[in-house]
């Protein structure tokens, strides 16, 4: 709180109305208008919640025009180059960096939930064969809460941990089931002598014939891109969290509700879009035709993966993908080469064009997510399932911070109405 006040001149009430200004660490004030109905009869108009904060807190941070990201005031730049996936899930749950013991305890705890109920395996067998993924995941998750009712309880904080520990643990072992479903394999059950994304690519590509062996670069470049998705402060998905769980449903349920939105395509679905614009592109040479179509307001076309409704300056996540991205692709796809070739081409061409540096349209972490996915054999159908089981972190997070907030209540916005004033109703024999 700050002694910063804000004034609204209303004509409708014919006073002058005091507002409370609120500040945080870093980052815009906050106008506190939870009182602007009562006292005025008034509420506020934002479409899409550009210009409110919906509540506190203390996880991630995000400075779009500087093109910054913090989780919990670290830098994701160092966690990126000195962390792991499951490090920064502590960090995010917790607050603080784990040392030794605790992250060792913390990993163990994550790694002794990563089975799922013989039973729930059952459920994919009622998906169809080619059915999407993220379908099978909203329902898997969802269903969860049927199978563990010694967490549910919303009110005692142990039961809060333990479903937390269990949705970061389970999350890779329903994907990785929901791909076998995809492709006509037997489900690969968890090794837990193996690390968090080290077991779930042997579930994803082991067979129970032969032996797997992870390969360390995939491991690394799939850890590093859980950690730069793992958590991105109030976007839709986390929102979604946020709201279902407002109203006491059970974490599982309020996870599913995340995975829902995030499978949105202008959500969790972008780096999908980018590899068909590259694929459309499909040659250097036809970068400045494209470029040009993507100016003109009246051809449909856009540059995938180029802007953030956030970010109006380079996304500092992309910066780190890319150079992960082309160590990938020298390793194990020089096939694939020619298309992040094109994207880099792309790329630079873009960054040296006015019209989309006044405009703040510099690539994203979508941008080269997908190559890098594809490159690991991560069909595209699974992409949006990947950032799913990194954003799981930032998820319970944000579940488990809602639920220690004195200041949480049920989400309840509010609307302007503009349909037909009071009206009576009309027999059917006299209606025209």
């Amino acid at each position: 709180m700050s002694d910063k006040k804000a004034y609204l001149d209303c004509d409708s009430c014919e006073e002058r109305i005091e507002l409370d200004v609120l500040s945080g660490t870093v980052g815009p004030d906050a106008v506190d208008i939870t009182q602007l109905y009562g006292g005025a009869g008034l509420f506020t108009y934002d479409p899409g919640f550009l210009s409110t904060a919906s509540c506190g807190s203390a996880i991630t941070y995000i400075d779009g025009d500087e093109g910054i990201l913090r989780y919990r005031g670290y830098p994701i730049e160092q966690l990126a180059a000195k962390s792991s996936f499951l490090e920064v899930s502590y960090l995010l749950m917790y607050g603080e960096l784990p040392n030794e013991d605790q992250l060792s305890t913390f990993t163990n705890k994550i790694m002794h939930h990563t089975m799922i109920n013989e039973a729930l395996l059952r459920f994919f067998e009622g998906f169809h064969c080619d059915a999407h993924p993220m379908a099978m995941m909203v329902g898997v998750v969802g269903s969860l809460s049927a199978f563990y009712h010694d967490s549910i309880d919303m009110q005692d904080e142990a039961h809060r941990e333990l479903a937390a520990y269990r949705l970061l643990a389970k999350m890779p072992t329903i994907a990785a089931a929901a791909y076998k479903h995809n492709v006509g394999e037997r489900v690969m059950y968890p090794r837990n002598n193996l690390s968090y994304v080290g077991n779930f690519l042997q579930m994803m590509f082991g067979l129970p014939c032969e032996d797997y062996a992870v390969d360390p670069l995939a491991e690394r470049a799939v850890d590093l891109l859980f950690i730069l998705h793992a958590d991105h402060e109030q976007n839709a998905s986390t929102s979604s969290v946020r709201l279902v769980g407002s109203s006491g449903a059970n974490p599982f349920a309020c996870i599913a509700a995340g995975v829902a939105s995030l499978w949105g395509p202008a959500h969790g679905g972008a780096n999908e879009a980018v590899l068909k614009m590259l694929e459309e592109i499909g040659d250097a040479s036809q970068i400045d035709k494209y470029i040009d179509k993507a100016k003109d307001k009246d051809d449909p076309f856009r540059l995938m993966g180029f802007g953030h409704r956030v970010y109006k300056n380079y996304d500092p996540r992309a910066k780190i993908i890319r150079e992960v991205c082309l160590q990938v692709l020298e390793k194990l796809a020089d096939s694939n080469n020619p298309l992040f070739e094109l994207a880099h081409r792309l790329e630079e061409r873009a960054l040296h064009d006015e019209y989309f540096l006044e405009r703040g349209l510099y690539p994203n972490v979508d941008y080269y997510s997908g190559i890098i996915y594809r490159a690991l054999g991560i069909p595209e159908s699974m992409f949006t399932v990947m950032f799913a089981i990194a954003r799981t972190a930032g998820w319970v997070s944000h579940w488990m911070e809602m639920l220690k907030d004195p200041k949480h209540r049920i989400g309840r916005p509010r609307q302007l109405y503009v349909g037909a004033d009071q009206r009576d109703y009309v027999p059917m024999e006299e209606r025209t």
